[in-house]
């Protein structure tokens, strides 16, 4: 497995600018206030050139009945657990299992705030004793592009049970505090028969209430659900994806195809991710002809300009910081022009990044 794109810095600089601090949010949109709910964020609506701004609550009325919505089922796993590395404590991030039974796993250094900072991975070798008396043994790189993701063999195969009983969900320096698991899982999370799903939460889909779906549903939009189980991304180094299981049902890639069959003129509808997660399942899927074929499996899928895209037609995501790779997704769907002033008006007006954010719509010019 290998990432099939080399991303250089110069390609990412298509937002302008940084972040700045107070644009980070902190704590999930239900608990900023009385009342509110998961869809109390946000929506900037990008077309083209044209850019409008929105709630969340008002997506149902910004889409069309004939449009699909694909949508990530992957749960997220409570993939952080505590270990010790000799006398040195260390936090371990379980991104990925793989086919041999090894974990791909990142080891991070606690910071005293309740969150972690980078650490250097390996080397081969290194045993990280974990809860219950489980031990993880460093083998080998995931990638030779990076130290910071390692394959470890564990002594025991239960890693899924031990995450359950004493992980928690990976959070980042920018949030406030811990939060439970449930706050990191989407409307569209199912359970996996075996356990799997995703290191970092499919956040895209975290704004959806029952209530949302309920009225996209009355109004004639649809969704065709996809797996994707993300690893753990690359908070410092913002590097491009590594390989993650999908599963796109054939029931999935019918509904798909026969919404692209009849086109996305005025009186057809779109194809639109809900998340950059669903765009790497279904464009994994999806072959020279455009069309999408019942899969299962693993993908090293980067999608980038160059590749282009064959199905999506739009994108519902979150903000991603200007150094972030996803960012030349946004821009194989949406071209540069259009991603570049969006995130110009969502520092203008003060939108908020990360998991717990607002949401930007991408679509495709009237």
């Amino acid at each position: 497995m290998t990432t099939g794109a080399k991303i250089s810095s110069l390609e990412r600089r298509a937002v302008p600018g940084s972040v700045p601090e107070e644009l980070s949010a902190r704590v999930p949109a239900e608990q900023r206030g009385p009342g509110l709910d998961r869809d109390a964020v946000r929506l900037l609506v990008s077309r083209g050139g044209e850019v409008s701004h929105h709630t969340f609550a008002e997506l149902p009325r910004l889409l069309r009945a004939g449009d699909l919505l694909v949508v990530n089922t992957s749960p997220t796993l409570a993939a952080a657990v505590d270990g010790w590395v000799g006398h040195a404590r260390v936090v371990v991030h379980c991104s990925t299992r793989g086919d041999d039974g090894r974990w791909a796993v990142e080891l991070r250094d606690p910071d005293g705030r309740g969150t972690t900072r980078a650490r250097a991975g390996g080397p081969a070798g290194t045993e990280v004793l974990l809860p219950d008396g489980v031990r993880l043994v460093l083998e080998e790189p995931l990638s030779g592009r990076s130290g910071r993701l390692w394959w470890a063999r564990p002594s025991d195969a239960g890693v899924t049970g031990l995450l359950g009983r004493h992980g928690r969900a990976i959070r980042y320096a920018y949030t406030e505090r811990d939060q439970p698991l449930s706050a990191y899982q989407t409307v569209f999370a199912l359970p996996s028969a075996d356990g799997a799903g995703s290191a970092e939460m499919p956040s895209a889909a975290r704004p959806f209430t029952t209530r949302t779906v309920a009225e996209l549903v009355s109004r004639g939009v649809r969704f065709a659900p996809v797996t994707l189980h993300t690893g753990v991304a690359s908070a410092e180094a913002h590097e491009p994806p590594y390989p993650e299981r999908l599963v796109v049902p054939e029931v999935s890639a019918r509904l798909i195809n026969t919404v692209r069959a009849k086109g996305a003129g005025r009186a057809g509808g779109r194809v639109v991710a809900v998340g950059t997660t669903a765009v790497r399942a279904v464009e994994s899927a999806a072959g020279t002809d455009g069309v999408v074929r019942a899969r299962e499996g693993w993908t090293d899928l980067v999608v980038t300009p160059e590749r282009g895209v064959r199905v999506v037609d739009g994108l519902l995501t979150g903000l991603h910081e200007p150094e972030a790779s996803h960012l030349l997704m946004l821009e194989a769907i949406a071209g540069r022009a259009a991603v570049g002033r969006g995130y110009e008006e969502a520092l203008a007006e003060r939108y908020l990044w990360h998991e717990f954010g607002d949401s930007h719509l991408l679509l495709p010019g009237e």
